[in-house]
């Protein structure tokens, strides 16, 4: 279901649409059009992907990477936590993939290694090249990092915009909690409402109420199980440009505390989701791969106050990841809750 498609046309104090444009490089291809002399760039197409953490990101991802067999796809997958737990789901033959792990790549700290990461893939020359941005990613200086890159790599991009997904579930709460929200859907082009299979109608009206007071002309579409009307591929999702480009939030000292959890023995399901309850309070997200008592190996998520387990391929062993609302007080409330909990040895460490 689509909620809402602004009107074309120029709205009253909206920028004018912007491209970010830079001369042609070696990376960059041309076709020669039928009938005259003048080429044409046979551009990467761009877009990036934002949403609060448990939003769905890596779900949509690959449901759009399964639309596009046949194409030529580009993934750069950024994580907070250095385990890469979302780039070990996207793995496989078909695609290219970069990661960049251990913070934002639109903060200071990885800007640089973003900017590579686009200069180097723009050599494959991708019909499509996908960015996954963190969770926790302010993406206001997108436009330009993208403008440091076409300083480099030419022309090899066309911009097609920012696709933030909105947690239908849980989004009140994470717009209290960090102006990350605010941001990724002030500068994105088209809103997706995820999970709204879990909410009802009413809900709906009330977020799409919310998005417009801070985004008033952004497309909005909705997404339940990871499926998503693909049309917006075939429009110009930059007309529905509203902000200028501005300073991101992410910072070294903004960025939050992470802690990564390594286990070799297994546990029961049930005993699992006893230890993350003891501590979800203090988290923005958990996640990773256990091997569950009777179960085998799956895939843990803890969002808000939901946990899903679903299978996965075996891993070497345990390993799950945790984003603090706390800092490294955190610590603090893991270690007993694990001993009170599970009792079995574990390392916790930076």
């Amino acid at each position: 279901m689509r909620l809402t498609t602004p009107h074309g046309g120029q709205e009253p104090g909206r920028p004018e649409n912007t491209l970010i444009k830079a001369a042609p490089c070696e990376n960059t291809k041309t076709d020669h059009i039928d009938g005259g002399n003048q080429t044409m760039s046979e551009k990467t197409q761009l877009y990036v992907l934002t949403g609060f953490l448990g939003s769905g990101k890596t779900t949509i991802l690959l449901k759009l990477i399964d639309a596009l067999k046949g194409k030529r796809v580009g993934v750069i997958q950024n994580e907070f936590g250095k385990l890469g737990i979302d780039g070990e789901i996207l793995r496989n033959d078909d695609i290219q993939m970069v990661e960049i792990n251990r913070g934002s790549i639109f903060c200071s700290c990885l800007k640089l290694s973003f900017v590579q990461a686009l200069t180097d893939m723009a050599a494959h020359h991708f019909d499509y090249l996908f960015v996954e941005s963190s969770g926790l990613g302010d993406p206001s200086n997108v436009e330009e990092i993208l403008a440091a890159s076409a300083a480099l790599c030419g022309n090899s991009y066309e911009f097609k915009g920012a696709i933030c997904l909105v947690d239908a579930v849980n989004f009140f709460d994470q717009l209290e909690d960090l102006e990350t929200v605010y941001r990724q859907l002030k500068h994105c082009h088209l809103a997706v409402l995820t999970k709204v299979d879990l909410v009802e109608e009413a809900r709906l009206e009330e977020l799409e109420r919310k998005i417009r007071e801070i985004n008033p002309i952004c497309r909005i579409d909705t997404s339940a199980n990871g499926n998503l009307d693909l049309s917006f591929l075939n429009e110009d999702l930059m007309q529905y440009r509203w902000a200028e480009s501005e300073d991101t939030t992410n910072s070294e000292e903004t960025k939050p505390k992470t802690l990564f959890l390594d286990f070799e023995g297994e546990v029961s399901e049930e005993t699992l989701k006893r230890f993350l309850a003891r501590v979800e309070d203090h988290l923005y997200r958990a996640k990773g791969f256990f091997r569950l008592s009777g179960k085998g190996w799956n895939q843990i998520d803890l969002v808000g106050r939901k946990i899903d387990v679903k299978p996965c391929p075996a891993k070497e062993l345990s390993q799950m990841v945790f984003i603090s609302k706390i800092g490294p007080q955190i610590i603090r409330e893991i270690m007993p809750a694990w001993e009170e909990t599970v009792g079995q040895p574990m390392k916790l460490r930076n």
